[in-house]
Parts: C-alpha cells; sequence; structure tokens
C-alpha cells in the first residue's frame, strides 16, 4: 500500500512532532518495530532508544525517545513518552555531561559508595542513546 501515516510524539509537557510519515521505527521494549500505512492496530511499551522515520520528503528523521507507548492505527502512529527530543533540539554538551556524571557514578560503585546502581545505569543509557541521535545527520 502506498500513502503517508500521521506520526504524532507527545511528552506530558509538549508536542516533539506531528506530520506525514512514509515509516516509523521505534524502540519497543520486545524489539524494534515499524509501521506502515494500513498496519494491524496494536499497542507496545517504548524502551529508551531512536524513534526513526521517512518523513514525506524521504528524509529519513530522528527522535530520542525515552520510554513511553505507542499506538499503531491503519492510518496514525501516537507516541506518548516519558520525554523525546528532535535530533536539532539534543543538547550535545549537556548529554556528553550527563554520560560523564553516569559514568562515574558507576564507577563508584565498585568502590562500595553509596550509588543507586540501577538509576545510574538508565542516566548512561539515555545519555549514550541522545548522543547517538544527535551524531546523526538529520
Amino acid at each position: 500500500m502506498a500513502g503517508n501515516i500521521i506520526l504524532e510524539v507527545v511528552t506530558p509537557e509538549k508536542s516533539v512532532v506531528s506530520e506525514e510519515a512514509k515509516i516509523v521505527v521505534a524502540p519497543g521494549s520486545l524489539g524494534e518495530f515499524g509501521v506502515l500505512i494500513g498496519h494491524t492496530p496494536f499497542l507496545s511499551t517504548l524502551k529508551v532508544g531512536s524513534l526513526r522515520y521517512m518523513d514525506a520528503n524521504n528524509v529519513e528523521r530522528y527522535v530520542f525517545i525515552s520510554g513511553g507507548f505507542a499506538e499503531a492505527l491503519p492510518g496514525k502512529v501516537t507516541v506518548l513518552a516519558e520525554s523525546a527530543e528532535r535530533r536539532r533540539d539534543i543538547d550535545l554538551e549537556r548529554a556528553k555531561s550527563a554520560m560523564e556524571r553516569a559514568q562515574k557514578r558507576l564507577t563508584d560503585v565498585s568502590k562500595k559508595q553509596d550509588v543507586d546502581f540501577m538509576r545510574a545505569r538508565i542516566a548512561l543509557e539515555r545519555a549514550l542513546h541522545r548522543l547517538r541521535v544527535a551524531g546523526t545527520r538529520r
């Protein structure tokens, strides 16, 4: 089937993406999934990662997603994310600083400091994904 679907990416604070897309690929908690026009409806939880899509002009776009939910319908994909940032909105220096802080906390865990290992690991994962999305071309 040829045609475009509507992609909506929203967070509790704002709408991040609202446009037509040829395909949407998202980081589902059970694995990455893709949605084209006419897809069978489903719901999925999302993990931290990058959502990518081909816009109506055949340009591949990237959005950092920090968990949430996705609903796929035959003509629309809605992503309700805890946080989301387009590539152009990612503060590279802030992401690098967050990565360094998380790495330091993880190092402190091995020194038996009072550090929440899971929280530090999740912070590191978010920072690394932000940096990966920021490193893409569009």
